[in-house]
């Protein structure tokens, strides 16, 4: 059994079988206490945030939106979902980097696993990376193939990515025409050939194209060169892996990134921050005024390489998991502001593709499943290190959204969607990996025992998940405002 790491002077989460003191979310099981699948008049609680505070409200719900945030005992006419004091009422997450992989891989995932194990995790919206699917969306054509496949599907809403590959300049402006949220590229190997790489010439002139329309470019940041000249050694031993993806090939590219968003004006964001290294830098382009933005993820903040056993797939990621002192300079750079957002960069893979090589990790498919506890783990990591839950949400609910201009989602405020979470810290978590929604039993966080639980969440007004079950088909497809 696994212990997510944190500084050695906090205390270890209580496993979850031990009995959690005061009652669970609304007091399932009450009369009149709302249930998956009923719409409610308000959600009440004494530490709900509001206004980037937490602290006692009721929040009023009208045709899917917050129509008022009043005081805790305002009396309400209608079904509320009461939250137990000691837990948190808080915006559901906005999650802006999963990989759904359907159509055509959906054996990977699809989207009625994927929102399922979404809407459990807290995360009331989610946007669609536009590769691993068949096809991938960098055409009108691909884009409309993945809005037929999320057809009565979702669980929670979703929008989607469109992509930035050789060729397709002509297709940006259409897809951001028909609603995609910005574009994403690869300035090294993708992993799949319906998704190749950008060189030089072709970054700056997706930049280019994008810049004159004022949408977004996010990058996989890593350096082919860089890659190319790294020691690529076959076998299962971890820091050989690590090894073989260096800081350098992620500066080196994020360098690239800098410099393209200076010569073209271009608004870009570099996805899945590993190496710490790369923090300067990303600081002085913040201090020159470019619209440079960065996300991290949960794994990153959660693991250290020194601590991955060999030959365990389940930790494969690119960029990879680096060591403990990287990790902490991370939390450093999330606490400076220096990077803007975390996601989970949730990508899975089937178990063959996954255990592919027996344990070599050069085979093994890079990607790590973490939808459905990604929030909870970074809840638990920054409570360890004296971080408020109100700052978490910030950065995983009401900054994504801001970041893909989703602003009535993200935040609990008169006019916004009412999207809600609840988190009870005296219901810790212990993952076992056989029982999350994702569609195989694959996770590197699998046996953690983190410190709470998400118990309940809301979509729109509806509950979608209490305690554990779910109702499905409650989700929309989003475009772009």
């Amino acid at each position: 059994m696994t212990t997510a790491a944190a500084p050695a002077d906090v205390p270890a989460a209580r496993p979850q079988h031990d009995p959690p003191r005061g009652a669970p979310a609304g007091r399932p099981g009450s009369p009149g206490s709302p249930a998956p699948g009923d719409l409610v008049a308000a959600v009440r609680g004494r530490q709900v945030l509001v206004d980037g505070t937490l602290r006692a409200a009721t929040v009023h719900v009208a045709d899917g939106r917050v129509s008022a945030v009043s005081p805790y005992d305002t009396p309400v006419d209608g079904p509320v979902l009461e939250a137990p004091d000691h837990a948190h009422v808080l915006p559901g997450v906005v999650d802006t980097h999963v990989h759904v992989n359907e159509p055509g891989r959906t054996a990977w995932e699809g989207f009625a696993s994927a929102t399922r194990a979404a809407a459990l995790g807290g995360v009331t919206t989610f946007v669609d990376m536009p590769l691993n699917s068949v096809p991938p969306t960098t055409t009108p054509h691909g884009l409309a193939a993945k809005r037929r496949a999320t057809t009565g599907q979702l669980t929670v809403d979703v929008g989607l990515w469109g992509g930035a590959v050789p060729g397709n300049l002509d297709d940006l402006r259409p897809l951001w025409d028909a609603g995609v949220l910005g574009f994403k590229c690869f300035l090294s190997p993708s992993g799949v050939e319906e998704f190749p790489p950008l060189g030089p010439v072709g970054f700056e002139a997706a930049l280019r194209a994008v810049a004159a329309f004022d949408g977004l470019v996010i990058v996989h940041a890593e350096d082919p060169a860089v890659l190319a000249d790294a020691p690529v050694r076959p076998g299962g031993a971890y820091r050989d892996f690590v090894a073989s993806r260096p800081h350098e090939a992620e500066t080196a590219a994020i360098a690239r990134v800098v410099a393209g968003a200076r010569a073209t004006g271009c608004r870009v964001h570099v996805l899945h921050l590993s190496s710490a290294r790369a923090l300067d830098l990303l600081a002085d382009a913040r201090a020159e005024g470019l619209p440079v933005t960065v996300e991290t993820c949960p794994h990153y903040l959660t693991f250290d390489a020194e601590a991955i056993p060999d030959a365990s797939p389940a930790y494969k990621c690119c960029p990879p998991i680096r060591d403990v002192g990287n990790r902490e300079a991370l939390w450093d750079g999330l606490r400076a502001g220096v990077i803007d957002v975390v996601v989970t960069d949730h990508s899975p893979a089937t178990p063959e593709e996954k255990l592919r090589g027996g344990g070599d990790l050069q085979q093994a498919w890079g990607g790590i499943s973490g939808l459905q506890v990604g929030f909870q783990a970074v809840v638990h990591g920054a409570v360890a290190r004296g971080i408020d839950v109100a700052q978490v949400s910030r950065w995983m609910s009401t900054s994504t959204a801001d970041l893909v201009g989703l602003g009535h989602k993200g935040r609990l405020a008169v006019g916004a969607d009412a999207d809600v979470l609840v988190l009870d810290p005296r219901r810790p978590l212990h993952v076992d990996v056989r029982t999350l929604a994702h569609r195989h039993p694959l996770s590197a966080y699998d046996g953690l025992e983190l410190s709470a639980s998400v118990t309940a969440t809301v979509l729109r007004g509806r509950v979608v998940t209490r305690d554990g079950a779910v109702t499905a088909g409650t989700g929309r497809l989003l475009s772009r405002p």
